[in-house]
């Protein structure tokens, strides 16, 4: 009897765990930081270093993280990995934040004007067609079916977060992310005042983003 009461709490045990809610950040969330992607413009060929203090949980990186990012940057965009030299046109990373973003200020948009708003937005933003357009395509199939979508731009909630050094330093640095949250019904929220960005010199570009729940 005993023998079988211990293999009946055993097996309780286990479904138990298979229940359990899937693993969430130290905040109790669920939220992920998705496809930031960093795009280096130097003005001439030259070798690069970034490295990403992120507090959280790096879960996916494309060219593979170690200590750092290096590579050899092209005015085009393409970049090298001097040991392979295999050429990427980005540095990929995703990962599971221990942070909290703002949503106190931003914009409340219906679903079907999501492409419009992003393109609008992105541009004054500072992101090139190209580099919105990829932004776009990431994100506009999770957006449009909402009946409405609160969104906001990070500055230090991310900036702070996700720590981005490059050297040698760029002339000027865009980081684009954006927390957004589905709705089903619009909400007041205060509108967001966006950041001018001048790109020049050797430039540094990035978009992300994370759906809050």
């Amino acid at each position: 009897m005993k023998k079988y009461l211990a293999l009946l709490l055993a097996s309780l045990l286990a479904a138990s765990l298979c229940a359990c809610e899937p693993e969430t950040n130290i905040l109790g969330q669920e939220e992920k930081d998705y496809k930031p992607v960093i795009y280096l413009y130097p003005t001439e060929e030259m070798p690069v270093s970034v490295r990403l203090d992120y507090h959280g949980e790096l879960t996916h990186t494309y060219p593979a993280y170690r200590d750092g990012w290096h590579v050899i940057a092209h005015p085009d965009g393409t970049l090298t990995d001097p040991e392979t030299g295999r050429d990427y046109y980005c540095l990929f990373w995703e990962g599971i934040p221990h942070t909290t973003y703002d949503l106190s200020r931003g914009f409340v948009i219906p679903g079907e004007e999501t492409a419009a708003f992003l393109e609008d937005t992105l541009a004054k933003l500072g992101l090139t067609e190209r580099e919105a357009n990829e932004f776009i395509i990431f994100w506009l199939p999770l957006m449009e079916d909402h009946a409405y979508n609160l969104i906001s731009f990070q500055t230090e909630a991310y900036t702070e977060n996700a720590k981005l050094t490059v050297t040698p330093a760029p002339d000027s640095m865009l980081r684009v992310f954006m927390a957004w949250k589905p709705l089903d019904a619009p909400i007041e929220i205060e509108p967001q005042e966006l950041p001018a960005f001048e790109r020049h010199g050797f430039a540094v570009v990035e978009w992300g983003g994370t759906e809050l729940k």
